[in-house]
């Protein structure tokens, strides 16, 4: 069995993985130039420091405004919406999501990110090379210590 089959398995059941993104850059766009042809995923919500880049880079790589539109990350879960704004705490914090995507590409941000991730129960796919190459050993511990994937 490979991703993509369990991944659409995941999208039949109703049971996408739950994503949050942060940081909206030009590393992120790329990924979510992919997001809208991917099934069984949903990216919940991005957190950026710039909120308006992020939904100028969303209609860049082809979002429809409309999925993208959600006031806040509990509307987003519920209508399988995506919320742009700039908390990343409330983000990592908040329990309809499953796995987050740190990718500021600021070494020392992405630390706390992904720290605070793991004190949250998240799931990290850690974007921001840097950080792994500075970190990565003690973050892997650290996730290994909060029962989580990194």
């Amino acid at each position: 069995m490979n991703l993509y089959t369990m991944l659409r398995r995941r999208e039949a059941e109703g049971k996408p993985l739950r994503l949050g993104l942060i940081g909206a850059g030009k590393f992120a766009a790329m990924y979510l130039a992919q997001v809208p042809k991917t099934p069984g995923i949903h990216l919940v919500g991005i957190a950026d420091l710039s909120p308006a880049n992020a939904r100028t880079n969303l209609e860049r790589v082809g979002w429809a405004p409309e999925t993208y539109s959600a006031p806040t990350l509990d509307a987003a879960v519920r209508n399988r919406r995506t919320h742009v704004g700039e908390n990343w705490e409330a983000l990592v914090a908040h329990p309809g999501i499953d796995i987050i995507i740190e990718a500021t590409g600021n070494p020392v941000a992405a630390v706390s990110h992904v720290l605070a991730a793991f004190r949250n129960g998240k799931h990290v796919v850690n974007v921001t090379v840097e950080a792994d190459c500075m970190c990565g050993p003690l973050l892997a511990r650290r996730a290994e210590q909060a029962s989580v994937v990194y």
